[in-house]
């Protein structure tokens, strides 16, 4: 009897178990504004671009460093990463891509800004997002609100749309790192990354990404040249600048520890770079498609450029493959800008025009005041900065009115589709057509559009240079210097970590990590605290 009734109430159980599961299932379809291939798109180009930063970045710039300073890299890059996920998701986000902060909202479906009266009134109107958190269920499962002009509608959540922007956000200062490296404190970085972050990046994102001034009068940057790649390249400068130089010995002696490496952080860099621009349609369409090719286009033609520079220019005449890797890097940034608005020989020429302005500034422009006086140790000014700076403004040259990128449109007087207003967006008749950018070459008559990517770039540049500046030198103030000692200086990782990348048997004796190498701490090489270090070893 009680076997037969322990029986019966499992058999309850389980049914009860069903009824409730065929409910959910049943109650909880997919929303009718979900497209399932954007959302999974979206998702794979995220990650794509995560993987740039975690292990591609952080590989590439520990190999191309002296050993001694591997482990900081890397140790740094972990870190700001992390950081930029909490505070994003806490509060930047809704500063880049939520309602304005002084009003503005939701209307059908889109997010609207306002339009003050002045342009002053009109630009501090819309400079930035109010903050705000994006962690409730509602939040996350929700359906993603578009900008106010120039994006499609979202058919994903806002958690993938907000995931998406994350790793653009969290890559910017991490490229940064390549200027102040070798000398910034471990804790100033962790206090430099989220307010960073948050006063530099977001402000930036909302004014041309979020609705905001530059995106309403018409400036555009389709995957971060300015947002991420300038910005980036004059935070940097300006911050190595406020640290002062390495050590004399670190600059005369800055060997890569290993080039092997380096080529893998730098392949999954450029693979990496197919998400970071094709994700940026935001769904999965032809735009996409023609964003990657268009991005491996330049990019090709940036290394090529590159080595025959290298080849024939130098005084050494040899090929490098570190000329190889800048080169990538400005086809990367030049085309970012660009990407989904000019076609295959616009792409080609962003990358061959990138690649050869920065091998000269390189070259001779950093002989002259100030970038002889500042000591960006991994040149990410030139090839950041400067490259994204050209991409640009080569949009306003090389933008091709028939690749139309499909977002909110409207028909002007003369019957040509322009981006869509926040006015217009809230008046009944807006609705969403295809859109196309056309620079100098397809409407030699009008440089609008060059003057707009001109606005943009000059506000990227002072907002940058100034924030970087006063948040460097408030850092400073609490850490009582931002810039580790130059004893600390001489050991690198050991002095500050604890660690080091490339262990010798003697040390890891030493130290006492002997299990941590297969090796027992009582071993005969830990008793043998007097061994010599050996002089052999890869980097320097």
């Amino acid at each position: 009897m009680l076997k037969g009734g322990g029986a019966s109430r499992s058999s309850y159980r389980r049914e009860e178990h069903s009824t409730v599961l065929t409910a959910a299932i049943t109650s909880v379809p997919y929303p009718s504004w979900l497209n399932t291939g954007d959302n999974t798109w979206q998702l794979t180009a995220a990650t794509f671009v995560g993987l740039m930063s975690l292990p591609g970045l952080a590989v590439l710039y520990a190999s191309i460093v002296p050993k001694k300073w591997a482990v900081n890299v890397v140790g740094m890059m972990f870190a700001g990463f992390s950081l930029v996920m909490i505070g994003w998701f806490l509060w930047g986000y809704k500063m880049g891509f939520g309602a304005n902060s002084v009003g503005g909202g939701v209307k059908d479906g889109v997010q609207t800004q306002l339009t003050g009266v002045g342009w002053v009134s009109h630009f501090f109107d819309n400079l930035i997002g109010k903050p705000g958190s994006l962690t409730s269920a509602a939040d996350l499962q929700g359906k993603a609100v578009s900008a106010a002009n120039t994006a499609v509608p979202f058919h994903f959540p806002t958690s993938t749309l907000a995931y998406f922007q994350f790793v653009f956000a969290a890559i910017t200062p991490l490229l940064f790192l390549g200027s102040v490296l070798g000398r910034i404190k471990f804790s100033a970085w962790c206090l430099l990354v989220p307010l960073w972050s948050t006063c530099v990046y977001s402000v930036d994102a909302f004014l041309l990404w979020g609705g905001g001034y530059f995106a309403q009068e018409g400036s555009l940057d389709y995957s971060g040249g300015y947002v991420i790649h300038m910005s980036a390249g004059v935070s940097g400068f300006v911050a190595a600048w406020v640290l002062g130089p390495r050590l004399l010995r670190d600059r005369q002696h800055f060997l890569p520890n290993n080039l092997v490496m380096a080529a893998v952080g730098a392949g999954i860099l450029w693979l990496g770079w197919n998400g970071f621009n094709g994700g940026d349609p935001y769904y999965a369409g032809a735009d996409a498609a023609a964003a990657v090719v268009n991005t491996n286009l330049a990019t090709a033609a940036g290394v090529l450029v590159w080595i025959a520079m290298d080849a024939w220019l130098t005084k050494e005449k040899k090929p490098t493959f570190l000329g190889a890797v800048n080169g990538m890097i400005c086809g990367l940034v030049g085309i970012t800008p660009a990407a989904g608005w000019v076609n295959g020989r616009g792409a080609i020429a962003i990358g061959v025009i990138a690649s050869a302005v920065v091998w000269v500034a390189w070259n001779f422009l950093s002989k002259v005041r100030p970038f002889s006086k500042v000591d960006d140790a991994l040149g990410v000014i030139y090839t950041h900065g400067m490259a994204g700076l050209l991409g640009g403004l080569m949009l306003g040259i090389f933008g091709d009115p028939n690749m139309l990128q499909t977002g909110c449109g409207h028909l002007d007087a003369n019957g040509q589709v322009v981006a869509t207003t926040a006015t217009q967006f809230a008046s009944t008749t807006a609705h969403c057509v295809p859109f196309s950018v056309s620079g100098l070459i397809y409407s030699p008559h009008s440089a609008h559009q060059l003057w707009e990517q001109t606005r943009a770039a000059v506000w990227v540049i002072l907002w940058s240079a100034v924030v970087t500046f006063i948040l460097m030198k408030l850092i400073g103030l609490v850490l009582r210097g931002a810039r580790y000692k130059d004893e600390i200086l001489e050991v690198g990782d050991l002095a500050i970590h604890g660690e080091e990348a490339f262990p010798d048997e003697a040390f890891a004796a030493r130290i006492g990590v002997g299990v941590g190498a297969g090796r027992s701490d009582d071993s005969p090489a830990s008793r043998q605290p007097d061994d010599p270090v050996p002089s052999g070893g890869s980097g320097s």
